[in-house]
Protein backbone atom coordinates (compact mmCIF):
# COMPACT_ATOMS: atom_id res chain seq x y z
CA UNK A 1 0.00 0.00 0.00
CA UNK A 2 1.32 3.38 -0.59
CA UNK A 3 3.10 3.90 2.65
CA UNK A 4 1.98 0.67 4.16
CA UNK A 5 3.05 -0.05 7.07
CA UNK A 6 5.87 1.16 9.50
CA UNK A 7 8.59 -0.91 7.20
CA UNK A 8 6.74 -0.74 4.16
CA UNK A 9 5.30 -3.89 5.17
CA UNK A 10 2.99 -3.68 2.42
CA UNK A 11 5.99 -2.94 -0.04
CA UNK A 12 7.59 -6.26 1.40
CA UNK A 13 8.79 -8.39 -1.44
CA UNK A 14 6.05 -10.97 -2.61
CA UNK A 15 8.56 -13.54 -3.14
CA UNK A 16 8.56 -14.69 0.78
CA UNK A 17 4.91 -13.56 0.96
CA UNK A 18 3.91 -16.47 -1.29
CA UNK A 19 4.81 -18.13 1.76
CA UNK A 20 2.51 -16.30 3.86
CA UNK A 21 -1.61 -17.45 5.24
CA UNK A 22 -3.86 -17.05 2.70
CA UNK A 23 -5.90 -15.49 4.96
CA UNK A 24 -3.83 -12.81 7.52
CA UNK A 25 0.04 -13.20 7.67
CA UNK A 26 1.46 -11.57 10.55
CA UNK A 27 3.65 -8.80 9.63
CA UNK A 28 5.28 -5.91 12.21
CA UNK A 29 5.18 -3.16 10.41
CA UNK A 30 6.26 1.08 10.88
CA UNK A 31 4.58 3.52 8.09
CA UNK A 32 6.73 5.25 6.10
CA UNK A 33 4.73 8.22 5.36
CA UNK A 34 1.96 9.46 7.74
CA UNK A 35 -2.14 9.12 6.56
CA UNK A 36 -3.79 12.16 6.09
CA UNK A 37 -5.51 12.48 9.71
CA UNK A 38 -9.41 11.88 10.14
CA UNK A 39 -11.46 13.56 12.49
CA UNK A 40 -13.36 11.76 15.59
CA UNK A 41 -16.69 11.13 14.96
CA UNK A 42 -19.08 12.68 16.62
CA UNK A 43 -20.98 10.87 19.50
CA UNK A 44 -24.89 9.68 18.53
CA UNK A 45 -27.19 8.01 20.64
CA UNK A 46 -28.53 5.72 18.01
CA UNK A 47 -27.28 2.24 17.94
CA UNK A 48 -27.73 -0.59 15.36
CA UNK A 49 -31.36 -1.19 15.29
CA UNK A 50 -33.17 -4.04 16.97
CA UNK A 51 -32.29 -7.82 14.82
CA UNK A 52 -29.54 -6.01 13.49
CA UNK A 53 -27.61 -8.92 15.06
CA UNK A 54 -30.33 -11.59 14.66
CA UNK A 55 -29.64 -15.10 12.92
CA UNK A 56 -29.22 -14.86 8.95
CA UNK A 57 -29.88 -17.13 6.66
CA UNK A 58 -27.36 -17.70 4.44
CA UNK A 59 -25.27 -20.33 2.09
CA UNK A 60 -24.41 -21.52 5.82
CA UNK A 61 -27.04 -20.33 8.60
CA UNK A 62 -25.17 -17.95 11.04
CA UNK A 63 -26.83 -17.29 14.76
CA UNK A 64 -27.39 -14.50 16.52
CA UNK A 65 -25.29 -12.39 18.75
CA UNK A 66 -25.62 -12.01 22.13
CA UNK A 67 -24.75 -8.11 22.10
CA UNK A 68 -25.24 -7.73 25.98
CA UNK A 69 -21.36 -9.40 25.74
CA UNK A 70 -20.11 -6.74 23.65
CA UNK A 71 -19.61 -3.08 24.27
CA UNK A 72 -22.53 -1.13 22.90
CA UNK A 73 -19.82 1.48 20.74
CA UNK A 74 -18.77 -1.75 18.80
CA UNK A 75 -22.36 -1.99 17.39
CA UNK A 76 -22.97 -0.77 13.62
CA UNK A 77 -24.45 2.35 13.44
CA UNK A 78 -24.49 5.69 10.83
CA UNK A 79 -22.22 8.55 12.17
CA UNK A 80 -21.57 11.87 11.74
CA UNK A 81 -18.24 11.76 9.96
CA UNK A 82 -15.54 14.32 8.59
CA UNK A 83 -13.12 13.39 6.62
CA UNK A 84 -11.23 14.14 3.21
CA UNK A 85 -11.64 11.00 1.50
CA UNK A 86 -14.11 10.24 -0.85
CA UNK A 87 -17.89 8.21 0.17
CA UNK A 88 -17.11 4.56 -1.02
CA UNK A 89 -13.91 5.05 0.70
CA UNK A 90 -13.53 2.02 3.87
CA UNK A 91 -11.28 3.87 6.59
CA UNK A 92 -9.89 1.98 9.70
CA UNK A 93 -8.84 3.20 12.72
CA UNK A 94 -7.01 0.55 14.70
CA UNK A 95 -6.30 2.40 17.87
CA UNK A 96 -10.09 2.73 18.66
CA UNK A 97 -11.28 -0.50 17.04
CA UNK A 98 -13.88 1.38 14.50
CA UNK A 99 -14.06 0.86 10.53
CA UNK A 100 -15.65 3.93 8.92
CA UNK A 101 -17.60 2.66 5.28
CA UNK A 102 -17.64 6.98 4.41
CA UNK A 103 -20.86 7.93 3.05
CA UNK A 104 -22.05 10.94 1.17
CA UNK A 105 -23.50 13.96 3.30
CA UNK A 106 -20.68 13.91 5.97
CA UNK A 107 -21.58 10.63 7.40
CA UNK A 108 -20.65 7.11 7.71
CA UNK A 109 -21.57 3.41 8.56
CA UNK A 110 -19.28 3.06 11.73
CA UNK A 111 -18.37 -0.89 12.37
CA UNK A 112 -16.28 -2.18 15.55
CA UNK A 113 -13.71 -4.25 14.52
CA UNK A 114 -10.94 -6.92 16.09
CA UNK A 115 -7.31 -5.84 14.97
CA UNK A 116 -3.63 -6.80 15.02
CA UNK A 117 -1.62 -8.19 17.97
CA UNK A 118 1.04 -6.36 19.56
CA UNK A 119 3.68 -6.88 16.81
CA UNK A 120 1.29 -7.78 13.41
CA UNK A 121 0.44 -3.95 13.12
CA UNK A 122 0.54 -1.75 9.95
CA UNK A 123 -1.05 1.41 8.83
CA UNK A 124 -1.52 3.03 4.80
CA UNK A 125 -3.79 2.79 2.11
CA UNK A 126 -4.86 -0.74 0.49
CA UNK A 127 -7.59 -1.28 -2.55
CA UNK A 128 -10.00 -4.19 -2.21
CA UNK A 129 -8.89 -6.41 -5.23
CA UNK A 130 -11.62 -9.05 -4.67
CA UNK A 131 -14.66 -9.97 -2.19
CA UNK A 132 -15.86 -13.68 -1.30
CA UNK A 133 -18.67 -15.43 0.54
CA UNK A 134 -17.58 -18.03 2.85
CA UNK A 135 -13.49 -18.05 1.58
CA UNK A 136 -11.66 -21.38 2.38
CA UNK A 137 -8.49 -20.22 4.93
CA UNK A 138 -4.93 -21.56 4.24
CA UNK A 139 -3.01 -21.11 7.33
CA UNK A 140 1.03 -20.38 6.75
CA UNK A 141 3.34 -23.19 7.30
CA UNK A 142 4.65 -20.98 10.21
CA UNK A 143 1.18 -21.15 11.86
CA UNK A 144 1.21 -24.98 11.51
CA UNK A 145 4.49 -24.99 13.00
CA UNK A 146 3.71 -23.16 15.79
CA UNK A 147 -0.22 -24.31 16.40
CA UNK A 148 0.37 -28.08 15.46
CA UNK A 149 -3.75 -28.13 17.41
CA UNK A 150 -5.11 -27.07 14.57
CA UNK A 151 -3.81 -30.06 12.11
CA UNK A 152 -6.47 -31.70 12.67
CA UNK A 153 -9.03 -28.96 10.97
CA UNK A 154 -7.24 -28.66 8.02
CA UNK A 155 -7.70 -30.80 4.56
CA UNK A 156 -6.11 -30.61 1.15
CA UNK A 157 -7.74 -27.72 -1.46
CA UNK A 158 -7.43 -26.58 -4.28
CA UNK A 159 -4.05 -23.94 -3.14
CA UNK A 160 -3.22 -26.33 -0.39
CA UNK A 161 -3.76 -27.50 3.03
CA UNK A 162 -6.37 -25.28 4.92
CA UNK A 163 -9.99 -25.26 6.09
CA UNK A 164 -13.13 -24.80 3.53
CA UNK A 165 -15.04 -21.93 3.82
CA UNK A 166 -18.01 -22.42 6.36
CA UNK A 167 -19.24 -21.82 10.01
CA UNK A 168 -15.80 -23.23 11.37
CA UNK A 169 -13.82 -21.12 9.18
CA UNK A 170 -12.04 -18.54 10.97
CA UNK A 171 -12.27 -16.09 8.12
CA UNK A 172 -16.40 -16.51 8.86
CA UNK A 173 -19.45 -15.45 6.34
CA UNK A 174 -17.55 -12.80 4.01
CA UNK A 175 -13.70 -11.82 3.24
CA UNK A 176 -12.31 -8.10 1.30
CA UNK A 177 -9.00 -8.92 -0.10
CA UNK A 178 -6.66 -6.38 0.31
CA UNK A 179 -3.60 -5.48 -2.44
CA UNK A 180 -1.05 -2.63 -3.51
CA UNK A 181 0.44 -2.24 -6.42
CA UNK A 182 -1.28 -5.39 -7.62
CA UNK A 183 0.12 -7.61 -5.46
CA UNK A 184 -1.80 -9.18 -2.46
CA UNK A 185 -0.71 -7.79 0.92
CA UNK A 186 -2.04 -10.95 2.11
CA UNK A 187 -4.26 -8.88 4.79
CA UNK A 188 -8.05 -9.11 4.97
CA UNK A 189 -11.34 -7.71 5.83
CA UNK A 190 -13.14 -10.71 7.22
CA UNK A 191 -15.96 -12.11 9.78
CA UNK A 192 -15.12 -14.29 12.31
CA UNK A 193 -16.45 -17.30 14.48
CA UNK A 194 -15.28 -14.97 17.68
CA UNK A 195 -17.10 -11.68 17.49
CA UNK A 196 -16.79 -11.03 21.22
CA UNK A 197 -13.67 -10.20 20.09
CA UNK A 198 -14.20 -7.39 18.55
CA UNK A 199 -13.10 -4.28 20.13
CA UNK A 200 -9.37 -5.70 21.34
CA UNK A 201 -6.08 -6.53 19.44
CA UNK A 202 -6.34 -9.78 18.63
CA UNK A 203 -5.66 -10.80 14.86
CA UNK A 204 -2.39 -11.46 13.04
CA UNK A 205 -3.13 -8.57 11.15
CA UNK A 206 -6.32 -8.79 9.60
CA UNK A 207 -9.30 -6.94 10.15
CA UNK A 208 -12.19 -9.27 11.40
CA UNK A 209 -15.55 -8.22 12.07
CA UNK A 210 -19.03 -9.61 13.62
CA UNK A 211 -20.57 -11.87 10.57
CA UNK A 212 -23.55 -9.75 10.39
CA UNK A 213 -21.23 -6.57 9.58
CA UNK A 214 -19.17 -8.08 7.47
CA UNK A 215 -21.87 -8.97 5.60
CA UNK A 216 -23.22 -5.61 5.52
CA UNK A 217 -20.32 -3.83 4.51
CA UNK A 218 -19.66 -6.85 1.60
CA UNK A 219 -22.87 -5.81 0.47
CA UNK A 220 -22.04 -2.08 0.44
CA UNK A 221 -18.40 -1.96 -0.95
CA UNK A 222 -17.24 -2.33 -4.23
CA UNK A 223 -14.03 -4.10 -5.74
CA UNK A 224 -11.41 -1.11 -6.37
CA UNK A 225 -12.61 0.65 -3.25
CA UNK A 226 -10.02 2.46 -1.53
CA UNK A 227 -8.86 1.53 2.07
CA UNK A 228 -7.30 3.28 4.26
CA UNK A 229 -5.42 1.98 7.96
CA UNK A 230 -4.78 5.19 10.07
CA UNK A 231 -1.45 5.06 11.92
CA UNK A 232 -0.73 5.34 15.60
CA UNK A 233 -2.21 2.13 17.21
CA UNK A 234 -0.87 0.91 20.23
CA UNK A 235 -1.06 -2.55 19.30
CA UNK A 236 -0.81 -2.73 15.60
CA UNK A 237 -4.01 -2.65 13.32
Amino acid sequence: MPNLDRRAVLGLSLAGAALALGGCKPRTTTASAPVTPIAPATPVTAYAPTGTYGPVSDKFPIGAVDTSKINPIYLRREVPYSTPHAPGTVVIDPREHFLYYVQPGGTAMRYGVGVGKEGFGWSGSATINSKQEWPDWYPPKEMIARRPDIKPQLSQLQSGLGVAGGPSNPLGARAMYLWQNGKDTLYRIHGTLEPYSIGTNVSSGCIRMINQDAIDLYNRVPVGAKVVVLGGSSAGA
